[in-house]
């Protein structure tokens, strides 16, 4: 090039993220239309486009850098650009253009709206790109602002799980959450059929796309199948029970303003679920009990393996035996295996116990609804106590930021103080929004626990594989085996129920109530005068109320 030649390269960019930042920068097409234009009327000699559609936020732009090494090396030395804040918008790429400039190795730089020279004074140009620069900075920052109030608000910045959607018609500065009428009730299914333990994660990616349809939404596609990180992404994510945390990992968790699909107490179930569940492996048979058990020696899985049995006569048996896999401990003296019909024997011995009379049965649910309406009118004061405490943290967190601001307590005090306080008040948002639901949840848990007792022992004996295997889970989850005992560790709520009946099969041995009424009415009355059964704090009925409501 001689040394008096103008040659320059034209650069045009914008940004991959089009936000309201963005929406007055012409289009990458634009920028070369106009700046070609102005080559031609001005005569300035381009031998080559650079173009890309990158934030210049942060460096690394590869055809900015490109450019810039073939300037370098003497290939042109002037830059057609629509704006300078095209060129850079962080301080790494500002200071090599403005080297570039000063140093004479970039004569000219023209945009559509004026012009820069080697010559000029040095402060203009620094003005222009610091301009840029901290435009980016700021806009960074107020970005980052709305987002954390957004959250603050109870809204999720993003985009929205499988069975929620992001509004279209929203507030500015609001997003809010909305049920997906098409996918919510399929995606409560999905975690109804996951609590029952009865399932691995691979059941449930094969149920999902195969037998219920769901499908992922995808921008403007909603035909995507479901895929194993989407199953297990949705077992795990917290939104699902009402908390989120923003950023992710940040440690900073909020209590969303959406319509939550489960509880947490459903949600800390499939946790346990899933960290026994393992990875799901292939397999040639499938038996009833596996991945409900382990060993109480060593704490491993219980596991299960067919034996076949052929007679001289012809004659084929086929035994099924759950045995410790010794993952744990090699040395494991838990060797002999269990016959799957000893463990069903010692099942059904369980279920026997908790068998409550039909009579009992219908006097135990009226007498828990007359509990649940005295619960129902004592609800509005423990309400008022826990909004008092919401007022309460509230005003402390203002305390707290005064006291920081009059630098009367270190920054690292102020976080420590404000993470717990913030924790409190979100658990109490959790409590307050619930209350009426769980209120009315417990009822409905006391009725389904005893429609589980009155027919569970008929439901075992005649059912298949896969109604046993769910019996066994709603009974209680890890149970354990040790000397071809198993040990049913019972959730609480059966074991109550487990005393319940002992009393009331004292006050009538016959397991269908008596069809003459005078004597039913006498039994009824027989439960309602047994301590055990019910008398204040201490019966069965108020041990079981408090079962179902325990958090």
């Amino acid at each position: 090039m001689k040394s008096n030649e103008m040659n320059y390269f034209l650069y045009a960019r914008r940004s991959m993220e089009k936000k309201d930042e963005e929406k007055n920068v012409a289009s990458i097409d634009s920028q070369l239309s106009v700046m070609k234009k102005l080559a031609e009327t001005e005569g300035l000699k381009v031998i080559q486009i650079f173009q890309e559609t990158k934030s210049a936020r942060k460096p690394g732009r590869e055809q900015f850098n490109e450019m810039v090494r073939q300037i370098q090396a003497g290939k042109a030395n002037g830059i057609l650009v629509w704006k300078i804040d095209r060129l850079a918008r962080n301080p790494i790429d500002q200071g090599t253009i403005t080297y570039l400039l000063q140093e004479g190795v970039v004569r000219h730089i023209r945009a559509h709206d004026r012009d820069w020279h080697s010559d000029d004074h040095s402060l203009l140009s620094a003005v222009e790109f610091g301009t840029a620069t901290q435009y980016s900075r700021d806009l960074s920052k107020h970005v980052k602002r709305g987002l954390k109030s957004l959250a603050e608000s109870g809204y999720r910045p993003n985009m929205a799980p499988i069975g929620y959607k992001n509004s279209k018609l929203r507030e500015k500065g609001k997003e809010a959450i909305l049920v997906d009428d098409e996918r919510f009730l399929i995606v409560r299914k999905l975690f109804d059929l996951m609590l029952t333990g009865a399932y691995t994660r691979m059941d449930m990616l094969d149920i999902a796309n195969n037998k219920l349809g769901l499908r992922m939404r995808y921008g403007k596609r909603h035909d995507k199948l479901v895929t194993r990180s989407n199953i297990y992404n949705l077992f795990t994510n917290t939104f699902y029970y009402g908390e989120f945390e923003f950023p992710e990992g940040s440690g900073n968790w909020y209590q969303g303003n959406h319509k939550p699909m489960i509880t947490k107490e459903e949600y800390d179930r499939i946790q346990r679920l899933l960290g026994r569940a393992g990875r799901p492996r292939p397999k040639t048979h499938q038996f009833a009990y596996t991945g409900l058990i382990k060993c109480e020696e060593c704490g491993a899985s219980i596991t299960a393996s067919m034996k076949v049995k052929r007679q001289k006569n012809g004659n084929v048996h086929f035994y099924t035996y759950y045995h410790c896999t010794r993952r744990i401990n090699p040395n494991c003296t838990q060797r002999p295996a269990t016959k799957e019909e000893d463990l069903e024997a010692q099942i059904m011995d369980f279920l026997k116990k908790i068998e409550v009379p039909k009579l009992f049965h219908e006097w135990a649910i009226d007498t828990l609804k007359e509990m649940h309406e005295t619960e129902t009118k004592d609800r509005n004061k423990l309400l008022y106590q826990k909004q008092t405490r919401y007022t309460e943290i509230t005003e402390k967190l203002d305390t707290l930021v005064n006291l920081l601001m009059d630098e009367a307590i270190t920054k690292e005090v102020y976080n420590e103080k404000k993470a717990s306080l913030e924790r409190e008040r979100s658990n109490l948002m959790v409590f307050i929004k619930d209350i009426d639901a769980r209120v009315g949840a417990w009822m409905k848990k006391v009725e389904e626990a005893f429609d589980f007792a009155l027919d569970a022992r008929k439901a075992f004996s005649t059912g298949d594989m896969e109604k046993k295997r769910i019996i066994l889970s709603t009974i209680g989850w890890n149970h354990l085996l040790k000397d071809r005992k198993l040990i049913l560790r019972a959730e609480k709520p059966l074991l109550v129920i487990q005393e319940a009946a002992f009393a009331a099969k004292s006050i009538s041995d016959r397991l269908e109530p008596p069809k003459n009424k005078a004597l039913q009415r006498r039994i009824r009355e027989k439960y309602s005068q047994n301590p055990t059964l019910c008398s204040g704090e201490d019966s069965n009925l108020q041990a079981l109320a408090g079962a179902t409501t325990s958090r």
